[in-house]
């Protein structure tokens, strides 16, 4: 995990305005208090690592202005009118893939979806020198998901255009670790001072990584649990509390955000048998009764019902779920709309 300086980019000058009324500092037509070139210098987002609590919390800001776009009869704003949005994906995904489309369709710009299957990558060619030729084409922002860590920050430092993270290896994924703070800030009202337990696959995920940044610089108390293999004690540096017993945790905990064991990226298995990890790690039901009264259950999915969620559970009163799956379109919409314009 890296925390190198971050890198800034232009600040633009344009300003989007709205379809019913006159230009505003608002990409949404609204107040704002602020125009994104004063808060907002980056041209990338790629990740949460290098941004500091206020640049985070500007774009939860930001994205809270595009939530009530989708409100609204007409869900399309201006914003991105005449820009061209590529989703370059090198790993499989539905959730991501099909928010980012849709995150940029409602600010108007032009979307094209690739994929590494029958491209020229697939037939020997650099990351790189594939992206350099997307480029070539005229396109403003490249949204990129790819198995090797540090593959966002490659391109962006030999591409020209913006670059968003949309998951790189076992590093980050910043656009869902902003949509959980978004969802947690709003079911709380603040993150300060609440303990969120991240339950499951640690060593794995991209995710929690993210959270793990998001969440301490805004003054959560970040609790990380899972067997030794998928836990270990070293993320304790990260400013976490580490354990490999859930249950001496439970009572206290405000948001149970729970993993899938990430089968794909081990080399060997790392704990015993699926029953057991269920047992010891799983949110069951008999669990979930002795959670905190008003306990916040998340997950950035795909879920493994049964296995570290009961489906009553995900599907109840107390899970945030859909929530997070809605809030990343306006999470999405804020990313997009932010780095175009400091790529000005």
């Amino acid at each position: 995990m890296s925390t190198g300086h971050p890198s800034t980019g232009h600040s633009g000058t344009g300003n989007p305005g709205a379809d019913n009324g006159p230009a505003t500092d608002s990409p949404t037509g609204g107040a704002s208090p602020a125009s994104p070139q004063t808060l907002w210098k980056r041209k990338h987002l790629l990740g949460l690592s290098e941004l500091s609590a206020d640049e985070i919390r500007f774009v939860l800001d930001t994205a809270a202005t595009f939530k009530e776009v989708s409100m609204r009869s007409v869900k399309k704003v201006p914003a991105l009118r005449g820009r061209v949005v590529v989703n370059a994906f090198f790993e499989d995904s539905t959730r991501t893939r099909t928010s980012f489309s849709l995150a940029a369709q409602r600010l108007s710009a032009d979307v094209i979806d690739f994929s590494e299957k029958g491209s020229s990558v697939s037939k020997g060619e650099t990351l790189v020198d594939t992206a350099r030729t997307i480029e070539a084409m005229g396109i403003d922002i490249l949204v990129v998901r790819h198995a090797a860590a540090g593959a966002a920050d490659l391109l962006s430092r030999n591409l020209k255009c913006s670059i968003i993270n949309a998951g790189d290896g076992a590093h980050e994924h910043p656009t869902q670790g902003l949509l959980d703070l978004y969802t947690i800030r709003e079911r709380f009202g603040k993150i300060e001072g609440l303990k969120v337990a991240i339950v499951g696959d640690i060593a794995n995920s991209r995710v929690a990584r993210s959270n793990i940044w998001g969440l301490t610089k805004l003054g959560a108390e970040v609790i990380l649990v899972g067997p030794p293999t998928l836990c270990p004690k070293g993320f304790a540096k990260f400013g976490c509390r580490v354990t490999h017993d859930l249950d001496s945790v439970i009572g206290e905990i405000d948001v149970m955000y729970m993993l899938r064991v990430q089968n794909e990226r081990m080399k060997s298995a790392q704990f015993p048998t699926v029953r057991e990890f269920t047992k010891l790690f799983g949110l069951t039901w008999d669990r979930f009764q002795r959670c905190k009264k008003g306990v916040f259950v998340m997950h950035p999915g795909p879920m493994n019902r049964g296995v570290e969620i009961q489906s009553d559970i995900a599907d109840g009163e107390s899970s945030g779920i859909l929530k997070q799956v809605e809030n990343g379109l306006a999470v999405r919409m804020a990313a997009l709309y932010l780095v175009s314009q400091a790529g000005n």
